[in-house]
């Protein structure tokens, strides 16, 4: 049997590169197995910080505007060179906002030591966040020393088709960093109670469920500027099992798993992604 650690971050990260890096290291350093390896997945925009409101909204309700926008960062810019030497023998999942020299964009990369494998480009963009961001147009895994592994961003895991598309590129693992809100419009006084926190913790299961793998989420704490995290980092199992969660309260969800035999276990009798019929999944023609 080989178990590896899988841990998911629920904690503040705001503006201070520099304070926000110091504590990557401390929490690598934390979760880091005595045998190496292990994966660590942090919050959406733990580099640098989110957005401090979400804008006016789809529905033009709300006139804030953000008073900072998160600093831009290269892919082979310092701070990911950082990263990396932080990671060492761990795979982290971190956010930042990516420049490529011209357009923003809300991304993930995947670092280990030997550095960045992969980045993912949010495609999903909620409320406001398009009037900051570029809008990513791709779903791919990577192969990384804690297995193949697909990475999304908050509000893409709304969407069955973003983590479905991951499953079928033979992604064991789908790691989901968020900077989850609470509901603006009818926020409950209990988090816990907080109807978008009931979301959020329901698309992580069915998510793992559906494609039958392990689910890591991580999430943003506390607050920034207007909005309110949920937190509820966890980690989650191919049948939707709930295998360690921080709740409501900041901290790492830990759990070791032996992936392949989880997957495998959940997949023996009913294999969601064998028994798809992609011929029969049509949309309707427009009238």
């Amino acid at each position: 049997m080989t178990t590896t650690r899988l841990a998911a971050v629920a904690e503040n990260f705001g503006r201070d590169v520099e304070q926000n890096l110091a504590r990557i290291a401390t929490l690598a350093d934390e979760v880091r197995p005595p045998g190496g390896g292990g994966l660590l997945a942090l919050p959406e925009a733990c580099l640098g910080g989110y957005l401090s409101v979400l804008g006016r909204g789809r529905d033009g309700s709300h006139d804030e505007q953000p008073d900072s926008l998160p600093p831009v960062m290269d892919v082979d810019g310092p701070e990911l060179r950082r990263v990396a030497a932080i990671a060492r023998d761990l795979t982290l999942v971190v956010g930042f906002c990516e420049s490529d020299g011209a357009a923003r964009y809300n991304s993930a990369a995947v670092v280990t030591g030997d550095g960045v494998l992969h980045v993912h480009r949010k495609v999903h963009q909620p409320l406001g966040e398009g009037s900051f961001y570029e809008a990513g147009d791709t779903f791919a895994a990577v192969d990384t020393p804690a297995g193949r592994l697909g990475a999304l961003i908050c509000y893409d895991k709304a969407f069955p088709e973003a983590g479905r598309a991951l499953a079928l590129d033979g992604a064991e693992v789908v790691v989901c960093i968020s900077a989850w809100p609470a509901s603006r419009t009818a926020s409950a006084g209990d988090i816990a109670e907080d109807r978008w926190t009931q979301r959020f913790n329901l698309f992580d299961t069915a998510r793992a469920l559906e494609n039958q793998v392990v689910w890591v989420a991580s999430n943003q704490v506390g607050t920034f500027g207007s909005l309110r995290f949920v937190s509820h980092a966890k980690v989650v199992g191919p049948g939707g099992d709930v295998r360690a969660t921080t709740g409501v309260d900041a901290g790492v969800a830990v759990a070791e798993l032996d992936v392949r035999a989880e997957l495998d276990t959940a997949r023996r009798a009913m294999f969601h992604l064998r028994d798809r019929r992609p011929e029969t999944y049509r949309e309707p023609a427009h009238a």
